[in-house]
């Protein structure tokens, strides 16, 4: 009998190469070596520009100490999910350290920043709300919307008029307001104080995923919401990953104790899945105070973020306005990243080309991705390799 796939099989092939000639195909490298500024990636030695591992940490020595350490003596799994018998007792003191160090009353931890914004959102929401959500926020952000079964409306990158108007034309709604607090593909920050300020004037919850800003910005590396400035509010749900500043895995939701025992009750994503491994949380628990302690790694980041755009400042391409390490330079077409990114590699460089659907149609980009690892000499030869490639 014929394979009633062939033609399934066809469908793929044929979008497969559609993707190989538009320069949109992603290829995996399998990186020998642990995470560093300088991989071994495929036999190579490369310096490479490509990971979140901000401030250095997730090949440090402690860490990793801490998780061996956690394995030998909770063994490798947690058999059950949090709400079974899998809440073991080194995430509970996870969950304790990383509420003070957010300054919230509770958090919850979570095996990815992915799983945590599909948790939180959709417990949060229920028919006949609205959801406003930046359109350029993380894709998880954006799954969690679309999970949470309420009208959503997204607004223009940053644009508060814009959302003080779509508050406006729906008043009288239960309503959610969501961003990215750090944007991963532009490296800018979000006008937080201002979304707060819409939040608390229309009853709104604000959900604020600082992925890319906890342990590099605000004192002690407490992230974003607290550079800002913004109070243990309960209508803000705070959301952090572990496996980019923090070196490890994993996130977490914090927040006021009875909005945390909501999710408890309602958050699909934690209720059904089986907790992470309990040495995953030893490790973190070593590495949180190395983050809280890290401003010499962050002074060190900083100066590498001034180098790098001191020295870009007459290039021809448009590098995108960003403080924190996330820095893009914008080529437009996808050939034209996919070129660069290649002719780097080729000098022993890696800077990830970064196109669609990740980012607009148009707005193809390196991304350099820089760390306190990083030294100057690094960046300066990152710097002469891009001058000798600008046409």
């Amino acid at each position: 009998m014929e394979h009633s796939s062939s033609r399934l099989l066809a469908d793929v092939d044929a979008q497969l190469a559609q993707w190989q000639a538009q320069g949109l195909l992603r290829q995996r490298r399998t990186v020998q070596s642990p995470c560093s500024v300088a991989p071994q990636v495929q036999g190579q030695r490369l310096l490479a520009f490509a990971s979140n591992d901000y401030l250095g940490l997730a090949n440090h020595p402690a860490i990793a100490a801490a998780l061996a350490e956690g394995a030998q003596r909770w063994g490798a799994g947690s058999g059950a999910s949090h709400v079974v018998s899998g809440h073991l007792q080194p995430v509970a003191e996870l969950e304790e350290a990383l509420a003070a160090f957010v300054g919230r009353a509770q958090a919850l931890f979570f095996s990815s920043g992915y799983l945590a914004n599909l948790a939180a959102l959709p417990a949060l929401l229920e028919r006949g709300d609205v959801v406003f959500h930046d359109k350029l926020n993380h894709a998880s952000l954006i799954d969690a919307v679309r999970l949470g079964r309420a009208q959503d409306w997204r607004y223009p990158h940053g644009d508060m008029a814009a959302l003080e108007r779509l508050l406006q034309q729906h008043r009288g709604r239960r309503a959610m307001i969501v961003s990215d607090a750090v944007f991963s593909m532009d490296g800018d920050v979000a006008p937080l104080r201002q979304l707060y300020a819409l939040a608390c004037a229309h009853d709104a919850w604000l959900v604020l995923d600082d992925a890319h800003g906890l342990g590099v910005l605000g004192p002690g590396g407490a992230g974003s919401l607290a550079q800002a400035g913004l109070p243990p509010d309960p209508r803000i749900v705070h959301i952090g990953t572990l496996g980019k500043a923090a070196g490890v895995a994993g996130a977490f939701v914090a927040g006021d104790a009875r909005v945390l025992q909501w999710l408890v009750q309602r958050a699909r994503p934690y209720i059904f899945t089986t907790a992470s491994p309990p040495a995953l949380a030893c490790a973190l628990l070593a590495a949180l105070p190395l983050v809280q302690a890290g401003d010499a790694l962050r002074a060190q980041l900083q100066a590498r973020i001034a180098q790098l755009r001191a020295g870009l400042a007459g290039s021809p391409w448009r590098l995108l306005p960003s403080d924190t390490a996330i820095q893009p330079l914008l080529l437009g077409s996808n050939e034209a990243a996919l070129a660069a990114s290649q002719a780097l590699q080729a000098q022993g460089l890696w800077v990830p080309a970064i196109r669609p659907p990740t980012v607009p149609v148009g707005s193809a980009r390196l991304r350099i991705s820089l760390s306190a690892a990083h030294s100057a000499g690094d960046v300066a030869r990152l710097l002469q390799a891009l001058q000798g490639l600008a046409p």
